[in-house]
C-alpha cells in the first residue's frame, strides 16, 4: 500500500480485511467485501421555482465531497408538484477510491459527532444486498459548511455501495471502518 494512501483505506487492509476473512471464512481474497463506491445525493424539490436553491445544493455537495455533482433531471411530469420532464431536482456525487474512504473518514470523526445528541447511526437502512443508505437531516454539520451563510437547512441521503453479498457482511465491515452503528435494542435501552 502506498504511503500517501488514506487512513481508512489502510486501517481496511490492515486491520478490518484480515477480521472478515477470519469471521466469514473467506477462501479467495476476492470474495472479501470492499467499499466499492460512496454516493451522496441531495434532493431539491423546490428548485422549480426557485433556480438559486440547486446552485446552493450543487456548491453545497461541491464543498462537502470535494468533487463536481451532477444535476439530477426530472425523468417524467408530475402536474401535483409542478415538475416538467427535464426539469432539475437535485444534485449527486459518486465518490470512488481515494476521494470515498477521505470523505468517509470526515463522516464519521468529524461530522456524526456534530449531529445533536447524537448515539449512533441506525442499523436498519441496510437494502438487502449489501448497501446501507444513511439520511443527513442537517448539511450543517459538515465543517465544509459556513453556518452563516446557509439560506435553508436541508438535508441529504448517502449510500455506502459494497461488494458485500449480504447485509451482515456488509455491517461487518462498515462496523470495521468505524461506522458508529447502534443496535436497534441498545437504542430502545437508551431512550428507556
Amino acid at each position: 500500500m502506498a504511503e500517501d494512501a488514506p487512513r481508512l483505506r489502510q486501517t481496511y487492509e490492515d486491520e478490518v480485511r484480515p477480521k472478515l476473512v477470519e469471521q466469514f471464512g473467506y477462501e479467495n481474497s476476492m470474495e472479501v467485501p470492499r467499499l466499492k463506491k460512496i454516493t451522496v445525493n441531495k434532493g431539491v424539490g423546490e428548485a422549480s421555482e426557485n433556480e438559486k436553491a440547486l446552485d446552493t445544493a450543487v456548491e453545497e455537495l461541491r464543498k462537502i465531497t470535494g468533487q463536481h455533482p451532477t444535476v439530477n433531471r426530472a425523468k417524467k411530469s408530475i402536474a401535483s408538484f409542478n415538475i416538467r420532464e427535464g426539469m432539475p431536482v437535485g444534485a449527486t456525487v459518486t465518490l470512488r477510491e481515494a476521494r470515498m474512504y477521505e470523505f468517509f473518514d470526515r463522516l464519521i470523526t468529524l461530522a456524526l459527532p456534530n449531529i445533536r445528541d447524537f448515539e449512533g447511526v441506525p442499523d436498519r437502512s441496510f437494502d438487502g444486498h449489501g448497501n446501507y443508505t444513511l439520511g443527513i437531516q442537517e448539511q450543517i454539520i459538515f465543517p465544509e459548511i459556513d453556518v452563516d451563510n446557509v439560506d435553508r437547512i436541508s438535508g441529504m441521503d448517502v449510500t455506502f455501495v459494497t461488494s458485500a453479498e449480504t447485509d451482515e457482511e456488509a455491517y461487518a465491515l462498515l462496523k470495521g471502518l468505524g461506522m458508529p452503528f447502534v443496535r436497534r435494542g441498545d437504542e430502545e435501552a437508551a431512550t428507556a
